[in-house]
């Protein structure tokens, strides 16, 4: 049975994000993301201004007029949510984890797939796969994908985009829609990611926190990775140690910047705190018109 406080936030984030799908995404997700390929819906009678290419040859001598074919995008799609339920989910600089920011982007994503008739699946991983979800279509199916996310207690605290890759990449046989969503606190994973973008369409979530990328001044601190429990005593007032700890930050941002590029993804960057419609209504806006 499933607690009463959790089943109150996969309701409040189930609400929250329905309101957000159908005001301000459906649209914009039903544009960004092609069907696999077109459907024969009917033949009629050519008209003036038909494209002369769908004319139905077979039923033009049949009838001795001619016909045309008419098409219909063939519309169901799979979208895989790939969620990195590492140990640095948990942390958050403001009234928000990273983990709880993810929630809510799979609820937006699984409720603006369900909208348009997509299969929906999920992959929550750490450095090992802790849940996989098989795709399915449904309401019900999408509040299992929220509720994981909410509720499962992960085996592990480490990071492996390379195992999560890899796995999409050996039970997706099917071309999907993949969204990455995680920190990208990782290293190794470049050629998994490189097979996993041949096969699926790959979109990069990339959630920030802004304490990660500038040390406040607050005086002498121990930091402990929360994956790893190394610990780290320094003065976070000190200039040098704050333009080293901005500098690494945008190392890392830079190297994984080099990274999609080379793959030609183009990710979605969102920070805990601030709102994600933003950053999601953009890209589906913008991938609409390529």
């Amino acid at each position: 049975m499933i607690a009463p406080d959790l089943l109150a936030a996969i309701r409040r984030i189930e609400i929250r994000s329905n309101r957000v799908v159908d005001s301000m995404l459906a649209g914009e997700y039903h544009s960004a993301f092609k069907g696999q390929g077109l459907n024969s819906a009917e033949v009629r009678e050519y008209a003036i201004g038909d494209d002369v290419r769908q004319i139905d040859w077979n039923v033009t001598a049949r009838v001795g007029k001619p016909h045309v074919k008419l098409f219909n995008e063939e519309r169901e799609l799979t979208v895989v949510i790939a969620a990195d339920l590492s140990g640095s989910g948990d942390f958050g600089s403001v009234d928000q984890t990273k983990r709880e920011m993810i929630a809510e982007i799979t609820a937006v994503l699984g409720l603006a797939a369900m909208k348009n008739n997509d299969r929906i699946g999920a992959v929550l991983f750490t450095d090992q796969v802790e849940t996989y979800i098989p795709v399915k279509k449904g309401r019900g199916h999408v509040l299992r994908l929220i509720r994981d996310v909410l509720a499962v207690s992960p085996q592990s605290k480490k990071t492996s985009l390379d195992t999560a890759l890899r796995f999409i990449s050996k039970t997706q046989r099917r071309s999907a829609i993949v969204f990455l969503i995680s920190d990208f606190l990782d290293q190794g994973y470049d050629k998994s990611l490189a097979l996993a973008a041949a096969a699926h369409d790959v979109v990069p979530i990339m959630i920030r926190d802004a304490k990660e990328r500038a040390l406040p001044d607050a005086g002498w601190l121990r930091l402990i990775d929360p994956e790893t429990n190394d610990m780290v005593v320094l003065n976070s007032g000190n200039p040098k140690i704050q333009r080293e700890y901005a500098k690494r930050a945008a190392d890392r941002d830079h190297q994984l910047q080099k990274l999609f590029q080379r793959l030609n993804l183009i990710p979605i960057q969102v920070q805990v705190g601030e709102s994600y419609i933003t950053p999601l209504v953009r890209f589906f806006s913008a991938r609409g018109h390529w």
